[in-house]
């Protein structure tokens, strides 16, 4: 059982410095029990160590407690014991310990060497190229010996009464935590259950101890821990849960990348598994390994990102006199926006003027320091002119259009040196400027009034003069956000920005920033990767913005499993890099995404719907066919969200029942949730079935199916009978804009029709009402939407900010 105790910090790093001292990066699986020990557990079970070569009397070998004995081969290299015959439970008999730790001193080679012959891919370094006889003898030479461990029975070996808890270090968001369904089959386990049934995994940066036992919960893992599946009973406390899991964010916080004073690394800490018996959690097996740690990343001057968006300078340079290349266009796209040709000068020898506007024929040149400098060279000359840009100080932000910075073998030497120098300068007083990119396609700023896409008018008509959303969407891929752009012209964003490569500025900073922008209610982004440690900056970022009361809309690209070769333990292979990501952004607050459509969907929802009020999950479906009734229905459900329908009270029923009854309908409709009003309901109908679910307090959302093709409803823009016509004063989409206007609640149409309705659905979406092509799309939406709100306001109510 693990107790309320402070952890022996320094007992821990003795341990780590010990094993460091005699050239190991790994603690023995003892000392792991040493570590536990330290770390507020109770005692692990007893265990000794017998060394290779050494003589043990009779008294020694049968000095634990107990009618039996666990044997483990100890070796540096064999992580997974069992599969190579490496764990053995013998009667507890001098002879038969003998006996036993004889046999595994040869027997255990033999077998792991086969098995590595079998899979050469899973061979550790020092064992790779070598085969037969030469394998087994390296692995020989490598056994340490065999620890005697006390062996306690548990509880229970029924499945699932084995739990695996560990820390591993990752690039991106530092150290992170897991834990589920453990024992030698975890990673099948993983493998075949539902997500977020089999393991959880969570930042120990953004959890504590409760919070992460509140994840854990939802794993079969607990409900076999906890009895609460058939014949089980419970074997462990939620308070010992979450004092081990406490104890374990504890030691990953101070044994962090991301903590400037730890005095170790923590690579990768499992135990797999921890057993149970008589209410004592008791590890029966453990790894651990461990690093020195690294310089620290430079912070960067991010203040200066309000220059990259709202300069009153800037200066180009690739502009063509003579065609209209990308630097040529980016000055048209600046000027259409209504920026201001005197506050723009291009960098071109031999010219005074270009369109209109001044130029100097180099950056010595300048006569003022540019708020941004947009790059629009060839890649090649792209590291001189940022050496240079970063000599002269000249502008406090740069956007690199072009790449240059590492993306083939060529550059990335002369690019690291240039990032070097870039980072020297921001430890510099002042930091220099900010760099966004490279390889990026710029930056859309309607609060800022320019546009640096180098798309041409033509191939991107653009909405100058339409207003723009509260909202700011935020890409590494440029093509990605040209593409939602272009297909989603509705989301309209104040801000759009390009990352490319992360060459200095990165996700985390461009999130930070929009955290406190006061032109911004929902942050949209979609990644690709992050820099080293910036998934955590970026975690952070979003939590803070969520607290700040914005919403974030999130999409990862790249989600294939993480190659288990490269892992020892367990704890990798279960928490894959995707994984860790989507749980470690979800806990931030954010809403996750996960395809593109749902990110669409989901960021277009953001926008409409960040001032409603979500009370809880309870949906309210209406529509005037029965297939949509049904599709609504089995829509509410899935691995990633649970939506309810509501059970409409007596109130609710009566008032739709009136209702129907006017129009003689009530016979023919059954008043229940999903709402079939069958193809006779009218758009008057339709409008105060709305109302009504918009005043029952057991519904908290709304989608209504609007019936296009019903022969009752004005549901065309241009008619050839004027019944049909939206127009209509009394039209669906006048009625149903105003009602959507002054809900306090979500409420999602459906126009579920060919393109004869795509005005109808223009209006209503320029109107601020979300509207869906088929209705399972708009309940999935609202159902990850009404979740992720949720969330975030019981995160905000946590730190006090509701």
């Amino acid at each position: 059982m693990f107790i309320d105790c402070e952890i022996d910090f320094e007992a821990i790093i003795d341990l780590f410095r010990s094993a460091e001292n005699e050239g190991r990066d790994y603690l023995f699986e003892y000392e792991v029990y040493n570590l536990l020990a330290s770390s507020g557990a109770e005692t692990p079970p007893g265990a000794n160590l017998l060394p290779r070569g050494a003589r043990f009397s009779d008294e020694e070998l049968t000095a634990m407690p107990g009618e039996k004995t666990v044997l483990k081969i100890v070796s540096p290299t064999i992580i997974h014991k069992t599969e190579v015959g490496g764990v053995r439970v013998v009667k507890k008999e001098a002879a038969k310990i003998r006996s036993a730790v004889r046999a595994m001193m040869y027997e255990v080679p033999e077998n792991y060497a086969a098995m590595i012959e079998r899979q050469p891919d899973h061979a550790p370094e020092q064992y790779r190229g070598l085969r037969g006889e030469a394998l087994v003898q390296a692995v020989s030479r490598d056994l340490r010996g065999v620890l005697q461990v006390q062996f306690m029975p548990p509880d229970s070996d029924s499945f699932g009464n084995e739990l695996i808890v560990g820390l591993r270090r990752t690039r991106e968001f530092g150290t992170i935590i897991s834990a589920g369904l453990g024992g030698t089959d975890t990673e099948l386990y993983a493998e075949r259950f539902r997500k977020g049934q089999a393991i959880v995994a969570a930042s120990t940066e953004m959890v504590d101890g409760r919070e992460f036992f509140k994840l854990f919960r939802n794993t079969i893992s607990y409900k076999k821990l906890a009895g609460l599946t058939r014949g089980q009973r419970r074997i462990v406390t939620d308070e010992q849960l979450i004092e081990c899991f406490d104890s374990f964010i504890e030691m990953g916080r101070r044994f962090s990348p991301s903590n400037p004073d730890a005095e170790f690394i923590i690579e990768e800490l499992e135990i797999n598994p921890f057993a149970f018996t008589e209410f004592l959690m008791v590890p029966l097996d453990g790894m651990c390994r461990f690093s020195k740690p690294q310089s620290m990343p430079v912070a960067r001057p991010a203040q200066k990102i309000r220059n990259l968006l709202h300069p009153e300078r800037i200066g180009i340079i690739g502009a063509s006199s003579t065609r209209r290349n990308f630097g040529r266009i980016i000055l048209e796209n600046i000027l259409a926006e209504g920026f201001s040709r005197e506050n723009v000068v291009l960098i071109k020898e031999g010219e005074a003027e270009l369109d209109g506007v001044r130029c100097v024929p180099s950056l010595e040149a300048l006569d003022h320091k540019l708020d941004l400098f947009v790059v629009a060279i060839a890649a090649k000359h792209v590291p001189d002119l940022v050496d240079e840009i970063v000599r002269l100080d000249c502008a406090a932000s740069v956007m690199l259009i072009p790449g240059g910075m590492g993306e083939t073998e060529d550059s990335r030497e002369r690019a690291e040196q240039v990032i070097s120098r870039i980072n020297e300068k921001h430890a510099q007083p002042g930091g220099g400027p900010v760099f966004l990119g490279a390889n990026c396609m710029g930056v859309v700023s309607r609060p800022g009034n320019y546009d640096t896409w180098f798309i041409p008018e033509a191939k991107m008509p653009r909405k100058r003069s339409a207003a723009y959303q509260r909202s700011a969407l935020i890409s590494q891929s440029g093509a990605f956000m040209l593409h939602r752009a272009s297909q989603c012209p509705e989301l309209n964003p104040a801000y759009m920005v390009s990352m490319g490569n992360q060459t200095d500025l990165t996700l985390g900073d461009m999130v930070r920033y929009f955290k406190d922008s006061e032109e911004v209610d929902v942050i949209a982004i979609y990644a690709e990767g992050f820099n080293d440690l910036d998934g955590l900056e970026f975690c952070r970022a979003v939590r803070q913005a969520v607290l700040c009361g914005k919403e974030v809309v999130f999409y990862k690209a790249g989600r294939t499993p993480e190659g288990k070769t490269a892992t020892s333990g367990h704890t990798a292979s279960l928490a894959g890099d995707y994984m860790v990501c989507e749980s470690c952004v979800q806990q931030a607050g954010a809403i996750v995404a996960r395809t593109f459509q749902e990110f669409q969907d989901l960021f277009m929802l953001a926008e409409k719907l960040s001032g409603k009020c979500i009370a809880g999950n309870r949906l309210g479906a209406v529509s005037g066919a029965g297939f949509e009734a049904v599709g609504m229905a089995d829509s509410i459900q899935s691995d990633d969200y649970d939506m309810e329908l509501s059970a409409f009270r007596r109130e609710t029923k009566t008032a739709i029942r009136a209702i129907l009854a006017e129009k003689r309908l009530d016979a023919l409709v059954t008043v229940q949730n999903p709402l079939d009003i069958t193809p006779g309901a009218d758009d008057l109908i339709h409008a105060r079935v709305v109302q009504e679910l918009i005043k029952a307090p057991e519904v908290d959302s709304i989608v209504v199916s609007l019936g296009p093709l019903s022969p009752v409803v004005h549901s065309l823009a241009e008619p050839t009978e004027p019944e049909f016509s939206m127009e209509d004063p009394e039209s669906i989409a006048n009625r149903i804009i105003a009602i959507a206007a002054e809900s306090p609640k979500p409420l999602l149409g459906v126009v579920d029709g060919g393109r004869l309705f795509d005005p109808l659905r223009d209006r209503l979406m320029e109107n601020g009402l979300p509207v869906f092509p088929v209705c399972d799309r708009a309940v999935a939406a609202i159902a990850l939407y009404s979740k992720a709100r949720l969330h975030a306001d019981t995160i905000r109510l946590t730190h006090g900010c509701v």
